[in-house]
């Protein structure tokens, strides 16, 4: 699975509802899988009490949400502890894009930071958005970064119906020209780096009286 890298301008897939308010870090990956090293696996792990609970009946095991990128949400989601791994997790599992009506602030940054475009939209257009998504599974959506819309992509690859999102202009600047990516910044600036690391006397044998 590829993960997001550079500037990100759209996600286009199908997408899933998770409905309810306050949805938290601690259910979104369990504390007993953030004993793990690394990341890898943690997807497999996404909600997992709440999918044992549900035997097949999460929205994150249900066939007809298989390559879902889109995650549609409510009130407050992702509260609770500030863990890293819940968006590692989403994003492990396939993740791309999340739409709520509002985000715990620290769960906001953590996805940014691996690039994950989190939009807000008033309760109406939330709830809307999601009934469209559940009489359809199938249906494909774009969301458009740049515009902060999402659209239903009817049969004959017309636009269907639109949502309008919200995103703070610095996180969308960052998403667009690619700044939340820190370590293609820095691959892009190998050259550069190098020079300044020759020019200091601290890493080129210097010696303290």
């Amino acid at each position: 699975m590829s993960f997001p890298v550079g500037p990100i301008e759209r996600i286009e897939s199908r997408a899933l509802v998770l409905s309810g308010d306050d949805i938290d870090t601690d259910r979104i990956i369990p504390a007993r899988f953030l004993k793990s090293v690394t990341f890898e696996g943690l997807g497999e792990q996404v909600f997992a009490d709440d999918r044992l609970e549900l035997k097949g009946a999460h929205p994150f095991d249900r066939p007809e949400h298989a390559g879902a990128r889109i995650l549609v949400a409510n009130r407050n989601f992702g509260c609770g502890s500030s863990r890293e791994h819940a968006p590692q997790a989403l994003m492990r599992w396939g993740i791309r894009a999340i739409v709520a009506e509002s985000y715990a602030e620290i769960f906001f940054g953590n996805c940014l930071a691996l690039g994950i475009p989190c939009f807000t939209s008033p309760h109406g257009q939330v709830l809307s958005l999601q009934a469209a998504i559940t009489a359809d599974p199938a249906q494909r959506f774009a969301l458009d970064v740049r515009a902060g819309r999402i659209q239903a992509i009817g049969g004959d690859g017309e636009t269907a119906a639109s949502w309008d999102l919200a995103l703070a202009g610095g996180a969308r600047q960052m998403l667009l020209s690619g700044q939340w990516d820190a370590t293609s910044q820095l691959l892009a600036h190998d050259v550069e780096l190098r020079a300044t690391a020759a020019r200091l006397p601290y890493l080129n044998g210097f010696a303290a009286a």
